[in-house]
């Protein structure tokens, strides 16, 4: 199974990082006989090994390095599973802004909805009631 494109980036993302910051990655990285599609497949395989659900984004990230520091991994062989990829979405001020006047718009809409529902079935509960009531004779019905 091929991984998907999220997790993908998601990986070499952070390797790029760290290549970046840490020269002795860098070699790492840069060996000619690693690929990123073989890195995710391994990553895959290890957690489907482990028998766990679950992992940090620091396990995660630790078998993308460990992959690439050994060169004993080799020949990867694809994994068919489904990866979920969390990400932390950071919000310009403006979005923010906008995001609240969407919300606070719906919310009011809502609650307009809300009162006219209510308003509604009291005016049906006082037409039922009207409608039911008999009308009481007057003193001129029994007059003859």
């Amino acid at each position: 199974m091929k991984t998907t494109n999220n997790f993908k980036n998601t990986i070499q993302s952070y390797l790029e990082q760290r290549e970046k910051d840490d020269q002795l990655f860098a070699a790492s990285y840069a060996k000619p006989n690693k690929n990123i599609d073989e890195c995710c497949n391994f990553i895959l395989g290890e957690v489907q090994k482990s028998g766990c659900n679950g992992f940090s984004d620091d396990e995660i990230f630790g078998m993308a390095v460990h992959y690439y520091d050994e060169d004993d991994i080799k020949n990867v062989k694809p994994v068919n599973a489904k990866v979920v990829v969390n990400h932390t979405i950071e919000l310009t001020e403006e979005e923010k802004k906008s995001a609240k006047e969407a919300a606070l718009k719906e919310y009011e809409a809502k609650e307009i909805k809300k009162i006219e529902e209510a308003r509604k079935k009291k005016l049906e509960k006082k037409a039922e009631k009207v409608a039911k009531q008999e009308v009481a004779p007057s003193l001129f019905d029994f007059g003859g």
